[in-house]
């Protein structure tokens, strides 16, 4: 009896270790959204990133982030920015938790959670109001 305990006690403890804590994400990422579902898009220059943000909901309200390196940017002739593109991103955000794609060959299932728990902060690329407007 005490030799079924004591292996009943070390599968228990052999779980415990493996299995992943219930803090970890379950959920698998939705493939990138189509671009009528784009809400707004911004060039970050800190990390040269082009990112979408997009509504899945359709409510406004950004619920899905994609983060693209950029190879090069330059104006065009009417002074509009451009963005040379990687095809796929290296970063999503989605239902509050950051995904990493290092070999960005879109959304496939070999994305790996790189933070949990975190928000997107829309007002890190346009914090400013002037005059009660948004700039």
């Amino acid at each position: 009896m005490r030799k079924s305990t004591a292996g009943m006690l070390v599968v228990v403890v052999g779980l415990a270790v493996v299995a992943p804590p219930a803090a970890w994400t379950t959920e698998t990422l939705p493939v990138e959204p189509e671009l009528t579902l784009r809400l707004d898009e911004h060039y970050d220059h800190e990390s040269h990133m082009f990112l979408m943000l997009f509504s899945l909901k359709g409510d406004g309200k950004v619920d899905y982030v994609t983060g693209r390196m950029v190879q090069k940017h330059m104006r065009s002739h009417y002074g509009n920015p451009v963005y040379y593109t990687e095809p796929f991103p290296l970063f999503y955000w989605w239902n509050h938790t950051l995904w990493n794609d290092p070999t960005e060959d879109g959304v496939n299932g070999n994305e790996r959670v790189y933070q949990e728990n975190t928000e997107f902060d829309v007002t890190r690329f346009k914090p400013c109001v002037f005059n009660g407007q948004p700039c």
